[in-house]
């Protein structure tokens, strides 16, 4: 009698229960460490105005937490219809994309003096780190960190540390380079790219587990067929 073994759980499953769960664990982390400064910028939001909530970085931040179930619900629709499609990795994708939108609005946000002040460039790796903060350090590291954590997921092409690597510091190059071009009122500076390159490729050894690797190896209990009896 052949003795009764449990069956591992569909990695599919696991995936849907622990993703979200890490989701939810960083947001919640992240709106416990910027409480107070997403508390000064309340009133300017709930009030409507533009000038210093939708313009700043706390601004910014508390209303994507506040859209939070918008933008699950954003997430879901445009899922739900990828899947109907038969797009494969629906799910990663949508929330990649919808999960970066907030961050790239960080990147593009235009100073005070946008288009009059001049385009200011900083080549030196190191020199602006120190005078970040720890706000801007975790606002960077966050700007291409859905990128980083769903795009393996979603594309095999990407399912190396290397081309993570790459694809982050080439999309943050284009940011700073644009910056540049439009003339935000911002410094275009090296270290805004390595700081999004690490959080990209952080973000990217968090879902290691979850990268899709390839297509599916054929099944070790098909035999080959028998060659006919001549």
């Amino acid at each position: 009698m052949t003795p009764h073994t449990d069956l591992p759980a569909p990695p599919r499953r696991t995936r849907g229960i622990v993703i979200p769960l890490l989701l939810l664990t960083g947001l919640a982390a992240a709106a416990f460490t910027l409480r107070r400064p997403l508390m000064m910028s309340a009133p300017t939001c709930v009030a409507g105005r533009w000038h210093g909530c939708f313009d700043t970085f706390n601004g910014v931040v508390l209303m994507t937490l506040v859209t939070l179930p918008l933008s699950a619900l954003v997430a879901w629709a445009v899922a739900h219809r990828r899947r109907a499609a038969g797009v494969p990795g629906a799910w990663p994708k949508s929330l990649a994309e919808v999960g970066m939108v907030p961050f790239l609005w960080l990147t593009m946000m235009p100073g005070g003096a946008a288009g009059t002040a001049p385009a200011r460039v900083s080549l030196v790796p190191l020199r602006d780190l120190v005078t970040m903060g720890a706000l801007g350090i975790a606002g960077n590291l966050l700007v291409f960190a859905a990128l980083g954590f769903f795009g393996p997921m979603r594309w095999a092409a990407l399912a190396s540390v290397p081309r993570i690597l790459a694809l982050g510091a080439g999309c943050s190059a284009l940011v700073e380079t644009a910056q540049y071009v439009l003339r935000l009122d911002r410094v275009s500076s090296v270290d805004d790219v390595l700081v999004n390159t690490a959080g990209a490729v952080l973000a990217a050894l968090a879902s290691r587990r979850w990268w899709r690797t390839g297509a599916a190896s054929p099944s070790h209990g098909t035999r080959p067929e028998p060659a006919p009896a001549g």
